[in-house]
């Protein structure tokens, strides 16, 4: 069992706690938050007994880690459980939870917006909901082609982009009153 410290354990409910806000299970957001934490890769009963939760539970919530690629298996030498480790890298993590949240929410909206405008066009009627699903999908169309740039962006780049936070609307004139 890990020994958590308080830093830790506040860093843990708290993640667990933005996870139910953002519509994940707390536990998954927890076990996500320990392993991102915890130094070395750890295997499924030391995560259970260290945030006691049933193993069961540990178990679905691991799954759920490795499916949307934030947690993978390591194997550790002379033990032969499967322990689990989480992706480090804060910018490449980002990039991974917004790949995923466009792949499951964003797109099926995307295609329901099209299909309902091509629809409403062939129809001519109700002009007044296909105006406003028009904008809509000329807004998702915008701003899914912005994210398919920024997503071929190196990381190394994103993060130097990161650190000139504010400076880039003057580089875009939007700061002089232009």
């Amino acid at each position: 069992m890990a020994t958590l410290t308080p830093v830790q354990k506040r860093f843990v409910l708290h993640w667990g706690e933005m996870g139910t806000r953002w519509g994940i299970n707390r536990t998954v957001a927890e076990i996500h938050a320990l392993l991102y934490l915890w130094p070395e890769p750890m295997h499924a009963a030391d995560i259970a007994e260290t945030l006691s939760v049933a193993r069961s539970n540990v178990s679905t919530s691991l799954r759920e880690l490795q499916s949307w690629g934030l947690v993978k298996v390591v194997h550790v030498m002379s033990d032969r459980r499967d322990h689990f480790d989480s992706m480090k890298d804060v910018c490449e993590m980002a990039r991974v939870v917004l790949d995923e949240r466009k792949r499951r929410e964003f797109d099926p909206t995307l295609q329901m917006l099209r299909t309902s405008v091509e629809e409403l066009k062939q129809s001519k009627t109700d002009k007044y909901t296909r105006e406003r699903l028009s904008e809509m999908l000329e807004f998702f169309d915008a701003t899914t082609s912005l994210y398919a740039e920024i997503s071929k962006v190196p990381t190394g780049v994103l993060k130097q982009f990161l650190k000139v936070r504010g400076k880039w609307k003057d580089v875009l004139a939007f700061g002089r009153g232009r």
